[in-house]
């Protein structure tokens, strides 16, 4: 299944801390404050990007008045941040494959953190094209699956114009193409779907496994320093037993 370890990832997030909660908070607050400077201002309905990225904070549970006050303040005059996006890629320990986004203020202090947190946990960054070639593209949509019957669930989404639909034991995991992303979900949420994650993502193509216990230590703490990092806005990887690890 492409979804692997979706699920248990969403709950890890879901189950983090007050301080950590504030921490996700931020960064999709950094990105809405983006999306309203260059995706075309403050009104969702003529700018598309901004529109995808209020779906992913509420699947965030980012409470409503923060997301209408970044918005309010991303599209006023007092707001002179300037954050640009770049993507970092390079391995793990054992092979496995990151895409590390960002958006920052300081090329700079980035590019060295990034290196560092590599360096530090057994990886190394690669350049620019390393390991994106093994990663496509595609919007997912995460529905909790309790009280909902499948059947009518895949309906609706493929009716919907979803490119694949897969049935979790938890959730149900719906893919887009990203261009049909902002459709897909605006046709679920007016059949009354609430979703744990929205978001256009990196998904791997193939994933590999970790056996070794000093490989397995190190990738999570390499993806929790990056995951801990205000810049770094997402960290996609092709580790198969990743939620393993999370469950310990």
């Amino acid at each position: 299944m492409s979804g692997h370890s979706k699920w248990n990832n969403i709950k890890r997030k879901k189950e983090k801390t007050d301080g950590a909660k504030a921490k996700i908070f931020t960064k999709i607050g950094r990105e809405l404050a983006v999306a309203v400077k260059e995706g075309g201002g403050p009104d969702p309905a003529s700018n598309s990007k901004l529109k995808d990225c209020i779906a992913k904070a509420k699947a965030a549970n980012v409470p409503n008045e923060n997301i209408e006050r970044i918005i309010k303040k991303a599209a006023g005059e007092g707001d002179d941040a300037k954050y640009e996006n770049i993507t970092y890629e390079g391995y793990g320990p054992s092979g496995i494959a990151v895409i590390v986004e960002t958006l920052t203020d300081n090329r700079n202090r980035t590019a060295g953190d990034v290196r560092h947190y590599f360096d530090k946990f057994g990886g190394n960054l690669g350049t620019s094209g390393c390991v994106s070639f093994m990663f496509s593209q595609k919007g997912v949509l995460v529905i909790e699956r309790e009280g909902l019957e499948e059947d009518k669930v895949m309906e609706d989404c493929l009716e919907a114009g979803a490119s694949d639909f897969q049935a979790d034991e938890d959730v149900f995991e719906i893919y887009t193409e990203p261009d049909d992303f902002s459709g897909v979900l605006d046709d679920l949420t007016q059949k009354g779907y609430e979703f744990v994650s929205a978001e256009v993502e990196m998904v791997p193509s193939t994933y590999t496994t970790l056996t070794d216990e000093d490989a397995i230590t190190k990738m999570r703490r390499l993806l929790d320093a990056l995951e801990d990092n205000d810049d770094v806005q997402n960290v996609w990887h092709n580790w198969e037993n990743a939620d393993e690890d999370d469950e310990e």
